[in-house]
């Protein structure tokens, strides 16, 4: 008999993560051997368990989830990665992309195509929800976005990202601070940067922005 599909869960609503461990645990071919609630645990059930794939939601608070993915491909290069999101926009599917990911979920999904996904991962294919694949295109160097354009967004690093959309949320600097375990300092410092690059000059200016361009928390 073949060894069963080890998998890691990874999701900061409880809801969602205990209904996937449940659903992928019933498959005779899967094992959910580890669930965690942030990247942060996620790098350290990785390490932990070595499992065949991590499913990996985007949207979660602390250490970004694109640079989990990258310390998890270094420490644990065997496991494979699939990301699920209930956003997929193209700022997104390029982090996920860079990182050679091996799936792109969204969350309206069945729960029958995230498994047959996972058995297709397994096997060392790819998958990618249709509404993913319609913005990418495969050439000789693999997937990457179809569409070529740049906006003020691409100019920003990850963690300026992540700031903006804190900022969008409505989270004072302290909590921000507190979410991102970076000082109020270092905050401040990220969201002066965001508004010289942005040329905008306050923060309702910026959550406004970052509102148009889809990067306000659900």
């Amino acid at each position: 008999m073949n060894k069963p599909i080890s998998i890691v869960v990874v999701d900061d609503h409880a809801l969602v993560r205990e209904t996937l461990r449940e659903r992928l645990s019933a498959e005779p071919d899967m094992r959910v051997v580890a669930t965690a609630h942030d990247a942060d645990e996620a790098v350290t059930r990785a390490v932990k368990h070595r499992p065949d794939i991590i499913l990996l939601d985007i949207e979660m608070p602390g250490l970004l989830v694109f640079d989990a993915a990258r310390t998890i491909r270094s420490l644990c290069p065997h496991t494979r990665i699939v990301f699920l999101s209930a956003f997929y926009h193209d700022r997104y599917v390029e982090q996920a992309l860079s990182i050679e990911c091996a799936g792109y979920l969204t969350k309206n999904e069945t729960a029958e195509t995230v498994v047959d996904a996972l058995r297709i991962v397994s096997a060392q294919g790819v998958y990618f929800s249709p509404q993913v694949r319609a913005q990418i295109v495969v050439g000789h160097d693999g997937p990457r976005l179809a569409h070529t354009h740049r906006s003020r967004t691409d100019r920003l690093t990850p963690r300026e990202t992540e700031v903006l959309r804190y900022i969008a949320s409505g989270l004072s600097k302290k909590d921000m601070a507190q979410l991102m375990r970076l000082s109020i300092k270092t905050v401040d410092r990220h969201a002066a940067t965001l508004m010289a690059k942005l040329d905008i000059h306050d923060r309702v200016g910026l959550a406004r922005f970052a509102i148009r361009e889809g990067l306000a928390r659900a």
